[in-house]
C-alpha cells in the first residue's frame, strides 16, 4: 500500500496535475460532488459514472478517495488512468494497452499485480479484473477508471461489455464490486459516438450504472477557505476585494482560482513575502495568466475552431437569439468542456476570464495582421483618444473589411472580432478590455480601461428585416444603461454594423457615419460602419 509523505512546512497552490494534501493547499474534492452516493457504492456493489470539465478536480478526487478506502478495512481501491488508449479504436490494439495500464497502476499502489492469461481482446480486461479480485480477497475490489472518454469506437464498446459481463458475477474474489468510470462527458455521449451517432438503448453496453454524477466548481466561500490555509501556515492575508474579484473572474473554476493565487503569492509577490494580497495583485495575476496562454486555457481556446462549437460561440458573441442553441450538440459539448453555462436561463461563457481568452484567441491572427498604428491615439493627459481611434477604425473597415471577411471562419461575428482586434492592437501593454456577451442579448459590451481612464463601447448588428432606426434607438438605451453600471461619467460609443445584404451595393459614404445622440445622463457617439 502507498505511504503518505509528511506535509511540507509551507505548501503551495497547484496548477499542474492532481492535488495532494501534503504538498498543496486544497479542499476536500468530495464536497463538490453532485449526484453521488459514495457511502453506497461499495456497500451495495454499484457501478457509477462521474463527468466534469478538465481541471476541475476529478483525478484529485479519485486519488483522494482511493487513499481513504485503502486506509480502512472495507475494501481495496485502485486508481487507473486509461489515457494511453486514446486513438486506439480497435480492441486488438486497445485491450492489451488497457490491461498494461491496469497492471502498472496496481504496481504503483503496491498491490499484487494480476496476470493476463488470455490473448482474446474481448476477454482481456475481464480476465485481468477477475485475477486482480482473487488476489486481494478476502477484501472486495474497487476500480476507479479515469480518462474513460479516451476510448473510441469498438474498443469503447468492448470495454463496456466486459464490465457489464463481470457485473453479473461481481463479488469478493470474483470481480470488482464497484467501478467508477470518469471523464469529461457523460458516458451516454461516448456510447452514442462509438455507435456512429445512435443514442443508447436499454440493450446498450452499459445499462448498469447507478448514478451519473458530476463535480462542481468552488463556491465563493470555498475560495476564501482555500486561501485561509495559506494564512494559517504563513500569516499572509488577502483582502476581501481580492477574494471578490477572484470569484467574479473565475466563477469558482478550480484551476483558475489556484492559478490566480499561485501567481499572486509566488510571482507578483516574492515567494517568501508575507505582504497582504490585494485586488491589484489579482488583477495583475489575471493579465499574466491570459498573456502566458497556459495549457489549460490554450487547450480550450483551440477547441473553438470545431464547427459545432463555432456556431455556439458566434451566437454568444453576436448576442443573436437562437431557440435551438441549448438543444444543439455543440452546446452540449461546450457545457461538458466547461466553456459555457446558463445564467438565469441565458447561455453565456462560463467566466469573464474564459470570455477574455476566447475573444483573444479568435483575434490573435487578425490583430497581428493589423499594421502598427502610426497615428497618435494618446492625448497629452494620458487618456485614450477614442474618437480618433474609432474614426481610424472606420477608415480601416472601409478599406479592408470585405477582403478580410472572406478569410474569416467566424463570418457572423466578424465585425465584433475585427473591432476587438483593432482595439487590442492599440491597447496591448497600456490598457485592457472587459467583454460582456451572451446569447439573446443582441449586442456585445466592451469596457475599455486605459491608464486610469474608462470608456464604454456597445456593438450592434442590423440584420435583414430590421429597421436601422429601431436598432439604433435600442442600442442607445442599452449603451447608457451599461455606462451607468460600469462608469457613469465615461465616454460612450455605439458602433453599428449594417449586415443587410443590399447594403454592400451602397456607396461607402452612405454606409459610414458619425453622430452625437443625447441620452439620459449625457451623450452617446454613434459610429456607423
Amino acid at each position: 500500500m502507498l505511504t503518505i509523505p509528511p506535509k511540507r512546512p509551507v505548501r503551495f497552490f497547484n496548477t499542474t496535475g492532481p492535488c495532494n494534501p501534503w504538498d498543496h493547499y486544497m479542499l476536500p474534492p468530495e464536497d463538490r460532488l453532485v449526484g453521488a452516493q459514495l457511502h453506497r457504492y461499495i456497500r451495495d456493489k454499484l457501478y457509477w459514472v462521474l463527468h466534469a470539465p478538465r481541471q476541475t478536480g476529478k483525478t484529485t478526487f479519485l486519488q483522494s478517495w482511493a487513499r481513504e478506502i485503502n486506509s480502512g478495512d472495507e475494501a481495496i481501491a485502485c486508481y487507473v488512468s486509461i489515457e494511453r488508449c486514446q486513438r486506439l479504436p480497435e480492441p486488438e490494439r486497445c485491450m492489451p494497452e488497457l490491461c498494461k495500464a491496469v497492471q502498472e497502476y496496481v504496481g504503483f499502489s503496491n498491490l499484487p499485480i494480476p496476470e493476463l492469461r488470455t490473448n482474446v481482446p474481448n476477454s482481456m480486461l475481464s480476465d485481468v479484473l477477475i485475477n486482480f479480485s482473487s488476489l486481494v480477497a478476502p477484501k472486495p475490489l474497487v476500480i476507479l477508471f479515469d480518462e474513460t472518454d479516451a476510448l473510441e469506437g469498438d474498443a469503447m464498446i468492448s470495454f463496456l461489455r466486459q464490465l457489464r459481463g463481470g457485473f453479473m458475477e461481481r463479488g469478493v474474489g470474483k470481480f470488482p464490486v464497484s467501478i467508477a468510470l470518469v471523464g469529461m462527458r457523460d458516458l451516454k455521449d461516448y456510447i452514442t459516438a462509438a455507435k456512429d451517432g445512435v443514442p443508447p438503448t436499454p440493450l446498450s453496453p452499459f445499462n448498469i450504472k447507478e448514478d451519473s454524477a458530476r463535480i462542481g466548481n468552488f463556491s465563493q466561500n470555498d475560495i476564501g477557505r482555500l486561501f485561509s490555509q495559506r494564512t494559517e501556515e504563513t500569516g499572509q492575508n488577502i483582502t476581501k476585494e481580492a477574494l471578490d474579484y477572484t470569484w467574479e473572474q473565475s466563477r469558482g473554476q478550480p484551476w483558475i482560482v489556484n492559478s490566480l493565487f499561485k501567481r499572486a503569492t509566488m510571482r507578483i509577490l516574492d515567494e517568501e513575502s508575507r505582504e497582504t494580497v490585494t485586488h491589484e495583485h489579482i488583477v495583475e495575476a489575471r493579465e499574466q495568466m491570459i498573456f502566458a496562454r497556459e495549457t489549460h486555457l490554450d487547450s480550450l481556446a483551440v477547441r473553438i475552431q470545431d464547427p459545432a462549437i463555432r456556431k455556439v460561440m458566434e451566437s454568444l458573441i453576436t448576442g443573436t437569439p437562437d431557440p435551438e442553441l441549448t438543444a444543439s450538440e455543440g452546446f452540449r459539448i461546450c457545457m461538458d468542456l466547461g466553456l459555457v453555462t446558463k445564467e438565469r436561463s441565458t447561455p453565456t461563457v462560463a467566466s469573464p476570464i474564459y470570455k477574455e481568452v476566447l475573444a483573444r484567441q479568435l483575434t490573435y491572427s487578425t490583430q497581428d495582421a493589423i499594421p502598427e498604428p502610426e497615428w497618435q491615439w494618446e492625448k497629452p493627459d494620458g487618456s485614450l483618444d477614442m474618437d480618433a481611434l474609432l474614426l481610424e477604425f472606420q477608415v480601416f473597415w472601409r478599406e479592408n473589411s470585405e477582403i478580410w471577411e472572406e478569410k474569416m471562419s467566424y463570418t457572423e461575428a466578424f465585425p465584433h472580432l475585427l473591432l476587438m482586434a483593432f482595439l487590442q492592437r492599440v491597447l496591448n501593454g497600456g490598457g485592457r478590455i472587459e467583454r460582456e456577451y451572451a446569447a439573446g442579448r443582441g449586442r456585445m459590451d466592451l469596457f475599455v480601461e486605459y491608464n486610469t481612464y474608462k470608456y464604454v463601447i456597445e456593438i450592434k448588428l442590423i440584420h435583414e428585416k430590421q429597421s436601422p432606426d429601431t436598432v439604433k434607438m435600442k442600442g442607445l438605451e442599452q449603451t447608457y444603461k451599461y455606462r451607468n453600471i460600469k462608469a457613469p461619467d465615461a465616454p460612450a460609443y455605439l458602433v453599428i454594423f449594417d449586415r443587410r445584404s443590399g447594403v454592400k451595393d451602397k456607396p461607402w459614404d452612405e454606409r459610414i457615419y458619425w453622430q452625437e445622440e443625447t441620452v439620459p445622463g449625457g451623450t452617446v457617439t454613434v459610429v456607423g460602419c
